[in-house]
């Protein structure tokens, strides 16, 4: 049987752009708008390189739309916990699509679905109908779909060629039997970034393991005895969780689209609209290549006769971003510089005498970048391992630190007067780490802290600032990675206690020398406002960070015993009476078995709403407006928030807790919110559950370290409320504010044309929905939504509001034509968020802008008044030489264990220093409780 002559590509354009944005994202392209056009070229060119070198007879671009996904409908907190879309991404879209649809390419996407279901289902059916298909995309999910006749096309990147997987290259590529697995493996060790949860415990290397011993996660489930100890709990405990994330990570293949392959042809592109898409985004080289007057429309292979995914067309790597009228003259990209094409001086430092005379050399530098090698990321349990450092550039020492733990405290206490000298500067890559690993050997880092990764958080909030992307970059550098030592994450992972000395020299001296070269390109970038915020802010809130997470906060593991147990409980006496309802018992998560019951059997509703795959919809919208009038619905939320609790809350802090002293230390990171918000991981603290009687119980098992303490609660009252108000100097509210009125009472008095005393609930209501709504710069349709009301309504109650506060308004529009005339929203301090989609024509898309122009300077501006008071009461409490310490904080909320002796203190000194961290005409109010567990305090 002959072969098919059908080529079809199906390319995911979703990860296509992302790809492009990311790879560009240090030399971004902007024209002469203002506007970020470098997504939008790299994936032209990645377009341009597939019809030219590929040669397709069919082409197709899928795109995933907004809204929810019949994955959603299954389960409501599916992809929850990504991060908003860049606006670079948002900008380059409409923009694709255009271009895609001047190729003569049709844009495939369909409502309720996303363009992998769309790919997958194209992609069988043309395998059906004599096609050879390849599915150009970076994400792995997509090898499910490979079958005969349908391949994986992985786009070259970063000097890696093209990847091209069939059936026996995903086979062995993912351990499986079968290509069908790859759901199983992926729905066992779930997807943070789409928020799958998997089953806790099960890693990428466990799950490949238990699916070549039991086939797939329901045999997995069924032989659960035959498992052991936490393996055989977590896999009874999350078996329905298991299912669930298994559906979710299938690919639909059965999406109702037609597959018309006329549609598809490759056609010549209609060279007219091109030119005006071109001209419309500056586009002018490229114009040249595609349309044609000039060179060739080639894409040039590199030194290693490897095309990169952009083609030819990529620019070089620069300090600025690049503009499309420079492009001619710019000089194509360079090789990646390595540790085997780099010249160095790596030194191992390996007898106490070698260490002393280095330690004379430290000593006489005004600035050290040095690193630390541990067993575990987790620094508060970590051994050292080994210690580097660099002073000049291309040169380093490593200090091999010996696996006895009883002599480690010798080789560091020789190091200790370079940490403890206050006239050296030290700088790291994420330093916080290093600090907290020298802190459990007794060592105080001190003196100037200059981390590189804060400083391009600072430069550059919305791309990522790990070492090595910046080491690209930057220094067009590529480093050794870890997985080189250790190998990738998972069971079989080892640690660098087992690295020979050669290679973990190399590795470790090149981080510390590349972190220096980092460091002196980067902060010739930190200038003006932005460096001062270094100096004063996010630089002395290192060292507050370490303090804090080095302390932990104490969790009392019988509190978090009973919880779970009452969970349960509630979750099994939530499904009895369920059953009971339903007249029969079936599974509960089971969207489809859920959906029958309550529509097709109790007919809760005439006319059910369906998903696209055609089940009834019984997300938490549906069963929330339903359960006001049926038991049931409300028997299934309840059910729901107890098995979400139990999961993931009560039963992961339990695994948790640090092994060396009961506490949980959580990891506030200073680099990922764009906003200047703190975050945090294991656990992420901003997640505990607070609006239901359920979820606040958790705080229950957050405890003082013992019975000399007691756990103290600081909380910003109305934060951002406030700094609206001094931003808009409306006397009115600043008067309220001040004399302590209740500021919701006094807005509906306004609003609705009453006096105070007539203000009812209900318009209290409307007037706090407004307060709030204001700040994020919230619309009549909003609004409407939030409060159940008309649109009409909504409108006259914002129209009111914004003439008794003509000032808010005028505000308002001020930051607006702010970041209109600079492209950035500032906050008081001169944290900034870039705004490209400001001056875009799209009108949803500059509206997105115009309401985080409103928005940033008033969160931002909070999130850096709670970091300046954490930084005041720190010094204050290390310079008083307190018992108490700051532990945690919590949104706009810091949380200490307060010993008795000190409360008194305590209270006054940090209300005082958290209202007064920035100068407002507008009084801050602070909330302070005292209690034996945080549910107390708070």
């Amino acid at each position: 049987m002959s072969k098919p002559t059908k080529k079809l590509f199906l390319l995911d354009a979703m990860a296509l752009i992302y790809r492009a944005h990311f790879a560009l994202s240090k030399t971004p392209l902007i024209n002469s708008k203002g506007q970020s056009t470098g997504a939008v070229r790299g994936f032209t060119n990645s377009l341009i390189e597939i019809l030219k070198k590929q040669k397709p007879t069919h082409l197709g671009v899928a795109f995933d739309l907004p809204g929810p996904t019949f994955r959603h409908e299954a389960f409501t907190e599916y992809k929850a916990q990504r991060q908003e879309q860049p606006e670079d991404i948002t900008f380059a879209i409409p923009y694709v699509k255009e271009i895609v649809r001047a190729y003569n390419l049709p844009v495939l996407e369909m409502p309720g679905y996303e363009a992998d279901d769309v790919i997958g289902t194209f992609a069988w059916k043309a395998a059906d109908q004599g096609f050879e298909v390849y599915m150009m995309t970076p994400d792995k999910d997509y090898s499910q779909l490979v079958r005969e006749h349908v391949y994986l096309y992985k786009p070259a990147y970063m000097g890696n060629a093209v990847d091209i997987l069939g059936v026996p290259e995903v086979l062995a590529k993912w351990e499986i039997d079968r290509v069908d697995q790859v759901a199983d493996i992926l729905g066992l060790q779930g997807d943070a970034v789409d928020n799958i949860p998997g089953i806790p415990g099960i890693g990428a290397k466990t799950a490949v393991k238990l699916i070549k011993e039991y086939g797939s996660v329901e045999n997995l489930i069924a032989h659960a005895d035959e498992l052991k100890g936490k393996m055989q709990e977590n896999v009874k405990n999350f078996a329905e969780q298991g299912i669930l994330s298994k559906q979710l990570a299938i690919i639909n293949t059965e999406v109702p689209l037609e597959f018309d392959e006329n549609a598809l042809l490759v056609e010549e592109p209609n060279r007219e609209k091109l030119k005006e898409i071109f001209e419309v985004l500056e586009f002018r080289t490229l114009a040249k290549q595609v349309l044609g007057d000039t060179g060739s429309s080639e894409p040039s292979a590199d030194a290693k006769g490897q095309l990169g995914l952009f083609g030819a067309a990529e620019p070089a790597l620069s300090r600025t971003p690049v503009k499309e009228s420079e492009e001619e003259n710019s000089a194509p990209p360079q090789e990646k510089k390595t540790i085997y094409t780099t010249e160095h001086e790596y030194h191992v430092v390996d007898t106490l005498a070698r260490c002393q005379e280095l330690v004379e050399y430290l000593q006489q530098q005004s600035q050290i970048c040095f690193d630390t090698e541990t067993t575990s990321l987790d620094a508060v349990d970590a051994q050292l391992v080994g210690l580097s450092f660099a002073y000049l550039p291309g040169e380093a020492f490593y200090i091999p630190i010996p696996a006895d733990q009883a002599e480690v405290q010798k080789w560091v206490d020789i190091f200790k007067p370079v940490w403890e000298n206050a006239a050296i500067r030290k700088v790291g890559q994420n330093i916080k780490y290093d600090i907290l690993v020298l802190k459990k050997y007794g060592v105080e880092v001190m003196g100037e802290i200059l981390d590189t990764m804060v400083v391009h958080y600072l430069i550059d909030p919305e791309t990522r600032h790990g070492m090595d992307i910046l080491a690209e970059n930057y220094l067009n550098y590529k480093p050794v990675s870890i997985t080189e030592l250790i190998g990738k994450k998972g069971d079989k992972q080892g640690n660098m206690r087992e690295v020979a000395i050669p290679l973990i020299a190399e590795y470790a001296s090149e981080d510390a020398d590349i972190t220096l070269q980092l460091q002196q390109k980067l902060e010739s970038e930190l200038k003006d406002k932005i460096r001062t915020l270094y100096d004063t802010v996010e630089g002395p809130l290192i060292r507050v960070l370490a303090d804090m997470e080095y302390e932990g906060i104490r969790v009392d593991p019988d509190t978090l015993k009973e919880l779970s147990e009452e969970l349960e409980k509630d979750s099994r006496q939530a499904e009895k009476e369920i059953f009971e309802i339903a007249g029969q018992e079936f599974n509960i998560a089971s969207p489809k078995q859920l959906g029958e019951i309550l529509f097709d059997k109790l007919k809760l509703i005439d006319k059910p709403k369906k998903t696209k795959t055609g089940q009834y919809a019984t997300g938490e919208e549906i069963l929330s407006k339903l359960a006001h009038e049926h038991a049931i619905a409300n028997k299934i939320l309840d059910f729901r928030e107890y098995q979400k609790l139990k999961s993931t809350y009560v039963d992961a802090l339990a695994l948790l807790m640090s092994p060396s002293d009961g506490r949980i230390h959580t990891s506030f990171n200073q680099t990922v919110a764009a906003t200047g918000r703190l975050s945090s991981t294991n656990p992420n603290l901003q997640n505990i559950p607070i609006r239901t009687e359920k979820g606040r119980a958790i705080r229950k098992a957050f405890v003082p370290r013992n019975e000399d303490f007691t756990l103290m609660s600081a909380d910003y009252s109305q934060i951002e409320l406030r700094i609206m108000a001094d931003f808009a100097k409306d006397e009115t509210m600043i008067k309220a504010l001040r004399d302590k009125t209740d500021i919701h009472s006094m807005t509906a008095a306004k609003v609705f044309g009453v006096p105070v005393d007539q203000v009812d609930s209900d318009m209290r209501r409307k007037a706090k929905a407004v307060n709030f709504g204001i700040i994020y710069g919230t619309s009549a349709f909003g609004l409407a939504e939030n409060l159940n009301i008309s649109r009409t309504e909504a409108s006259e109650i914002i129209k009111a509001y914004f003439t008794q506060f003509s000032a808010v308004k005028e505000c308002m529009d001020e930051l607006i034509r702010k970041a209109k005339d600079y492209g950035y929203a500032e906050t008081i301090l001169g944290r900034k968020r870039f705004l490209p989609d400001i001056y875009s024509s799209n009108m949803t898309m500059r509206n997105h802008a115009e309401r985080n122009a409103i928005n940033a300077p008033i969160q931002g501006s909070a999130a850096d008044m709670i970091k300046v008071a954490m930084i005041k009461i720190h010094d204050w409490m290390k310079k008083e030489k307190l018992k108490s310490r700051m532990i945690l904080q919590v949104h706009d909320e810091l949380v200490f264990d307060a010993h008795h002796s000190e409360t008194e203190l305590l209270k006054a000194r940090v209300e005082e220093l958290m209202a007064t961290a920035l100068p407002l005409s507008v009084p801050m109010e602070i909330g302070i409780g005292f209690g034996d567990n945080w549910l107390q305090a708070h």
